[in-house]
C-alpha cells in the first residue's frame, strides 16, 4: 500500500507542476487578453470586473499608429520568405541528402555556425549594403534578411526529414523511367510533405516577429508590427490598452495558424525528433 501511495502522490504532484507550469505561462497572455478590451484608465486597476470596449482595436489603425499599413508590411515580408525560403531549402537539402559533394560536412558546419553568429555583428554591414544598392526601407530588403535567417535553420530541418525518405523508393520509380525532378515531385515532397509544414511555420514565425534587422533597416514605408509597438507611447506613459490590442493582433494569426495545422505540425515535429 505505501508504494501506490507514493505512485499516487508523486502523480499528483507532478500533475500540480504542470498545473502551476500552464497557469504561469497563461498569465501574460490573460493579461494582455483583458487588457485589450479595458479603458486606458481600467489598465491601472485590478479590477475583476470592468466594461469592456473595442475601441482600442479601432484606435490602433487610426493615426497617428496606423496599424494597418505595418500588418500588411509584416504579412507580405513572412509570406514572401516562407515562400522562397522552403522552395529553395527544399532543393539544398534534398542535395545534400541524396548526392556526396565535395566539402559537404564543411558547407553543412559553415551553414549551420550562420546561426550562432549574433545579429547585432551582421547588422551594420547589412545596414551599409542596403543604403549602397538602395535597398534600406524596402520589403525587399527586409525579406532578403529574413532569408539569410531562417535559411540555414530550414535547409538542415527538411534535410532531417529527406534522409529519413527510403531510397529504394527513388531508385525503383527511376528504374521505371521517372526523372529525378518527377520523383522530387511525386515522392519526395508528398513524404515530406509534414516536415516542410512545419519548417514554413518556424520561417514564417521567425519573419513575422523579427524585430532588430526591421528597427534598423526600416524608417517609414516598411515598418513591420513590432516595431510598430513602439509607437503606443503618450505623455502619460506606455498606453498598454493599445499595445495589447495590437499585441492581440500579432498574435492572433500565430494561434489561428496552430489551430488549422497542429496536425501536421505535431506529426512534423514528432518525426523530425524520431530521425
Amino acid at each position: 500500500m505505501s508504494g501506490i501511495r507514493v505512485r499516487r502522490f508523486l502523480a499528483a504532484v507532478r500533475a500540480a507542476l504542470v498545473v502551476i507550469a500552464i497557469f504561469v505561462m497563461l498569465i501574460p497572455i490573460i493579461w494582455i487578453f483583458l487588457a485589450a478590451f479595458k479603458n486606458h484608465v481600467d489598465v491601472y486597476q485590478l479590477k475583476l470586473f470592468f466594461t469592456p470596449t473595442l475601441d482600442n482595436f479601432a484606435t490602433v489603425f487610426e493615426p497617428p499608429y496606423l496599424l494597418g499599413p505595418k500588418l500588411l508590411n509584416s504579412t507580405l515580408v513572412a509570406l514572401a520568405t516562407v515562400a522562397v525560403a522552403i522552395p529553395v531549402a527544399t532543393m539544398a537539402a534534398y542535395g545534400f541528402s541524396r548526392f556526396r559533394l565535395i566539402g559537404e560536412t564543411a558547407m553543412l558546419v559553415v551553414i549551420l555556425a550562420t546561426q550562432f553568429v549574433p545579429a547585432v555583428v551582421i547588422i551594420l554591414p547589412f545596414f551599409v549594403m542596403f543604403r549602397d544598392i538602395g535597398l534600406l526601407d524596402t520589403r525587399i530588403g527586409l525579406i532578403l534578411v529574413n532569408l539569410a535567417i531562417v535559411m540555414p535553420f530550414a535547409i538542415w530541418m527538411i534535410k532531417g526529414f529527406i534522409d529519413g525518405i527510403p531510397l529504394d523508393t527513388e531508385e525503383a520509380a527511376m528504374v521505371d523511367g521517372s526523372s529525378r525532378l518527377g520523383v522530387i515531385r511525386d515522392i519526395v515532397l508528398p513524404m515530406a510533405a509534414p516536415g516542410l509544414l512545419t519548417a514554413g511555420i518556424f520561417c514564417f514565425i521567425i519573419a513575422w516577429n523579427e524585430f532588430l534587422f526591421a528597427l534598423i533597416l526600416t524608417n517609414k514605408h516598411s515598418v513591420t508590427l513590432p516595431i510598430g509597438l513602439a509607437l503606443f507611447k503618450g505623455e502619460e506613459g506606455d498606453l498598454w490598452n493599445l499595445l495589447s490590442a495590437a499585441g492581440i493582433i500579432i498574435m492572433a494569426p500565430m494561434f489561428v495558424l496552430a489551430l488549422i495545422i497542429r496536425e501536421y505540425f505535431v506529426r512534423g515535429m514528432t518525426m523530425g525528433a524520431v530521425r
